[in-house]
């Protein structure tokens, strides 16, 4: 008989956390042994055995709740925003001493939001001009999101790679916001609004032409694909992994920082 991966879900009542407690638990090679909420104690994971942490909580606690799982050598995937640079230096630096031990943390866990990132990478290398328009329901803490900050990070380094000149832009006179936050001087606009779950244009532009690369999330279960793969995929890849694509055979690659 096969044996069963033991699987932990923090923030199991959140609206993600359910669905992802609901997507581990119809799983046939994995075992739910813990769902906890935030007053929860972490010494639980402990006690239930669990071999992997899903940390889906909240930015205020996820540095923590990673910290204790690496510490007691669980491997973690985390969706949790709220990851700085500095986060990250530390996670990278407590990675160092316990050997095998991998943390997934990645801005999306839908597989089609991951490839058509890694798509806009690509295509960022041959077009004049790139902007990121994120929307989200009203609810999301953050602007811009995990995704269209990541997403601006890739196309960034693919056209420095090239050597591509900012794009053009002649405005002057402007209201504060109005061409949006510069991401490694990448604009992204965020819009929030009642009846959105999670989508992203990437617009692409040179004279003559325009591409356009989208993708939404109409329902929380888009996500539990890539939740899944981490899972499976995270003690495999020992040390810190920032993005899903870090785990697939894509050119732009995810791994580390």
């Amino acid at each position: 008989m096969t044996e069963l991966l033991p699987v932990a879900v923090l923030g199991a009542r959140g609206r993600m956390g359910a669905e992802a407690v609901r997507a581990v638990d119809a799983a046939a090679d994995l075992e739910l042994v813990a769902a906890l909420g935030s007053s929860d104690p972490l010494d639980t994971l402990v006690s239930a055995g669990a071999r992997v942490v899903v940390d889906l909580t909240v930015p205020e606690a996820t540095a923590d709740n990673v910290a204790y799982a690496v510490e007691h050598g669980m491997h973690a995937v985390v969706g949790t925003t709220g990851w700085t640079a500095e986060r990250l230096e530390r996670l990278e630096a407590l990675l160092a001493g316990s050997a095998g031990t991998g943390v997934l943390i990645a801005p999306n866990f839908a597989l089609g939001s991951v490839l058509a990132t890694a798509f806009a990478a690509t295509a960022a290398r041959y077009f004049e001009s790139v902007e990121i328009i994120e929307l989200h329901h009203p609810d999301k803490a953050d602007a811009p999101s995990g995704t269209a900050v990541r997403t601006a990070q890739l196309v960034a380094r693919a056209r420095a790679a090239a050597d591509v000149p900012a794009g053009p832009d002649a405005t002057r006179d402007q209201l504060d916001g109005a061409r949006g936050a510069r991401v490694d001087g990448v604009p992204v606009h965020s819009v929030r609004l009642r009846g959105l779950t999670a989508h992203q244009e990437v617009l692409l532009g040179s004279p003559g032409e325009q591409l356009t690369i989208r993708h939404d999330s109409f329902d929380r279960a888009s996500f539990m694909p890539g939740v899944l793969l981490g899972i499976r995929s995270v003690a495999q890849h020992p040390g810190l992994t920032v993005g899903l694509d870090g785990y697939l055979d894509l050119q732009t690659g995810g791994t580390g920082r």
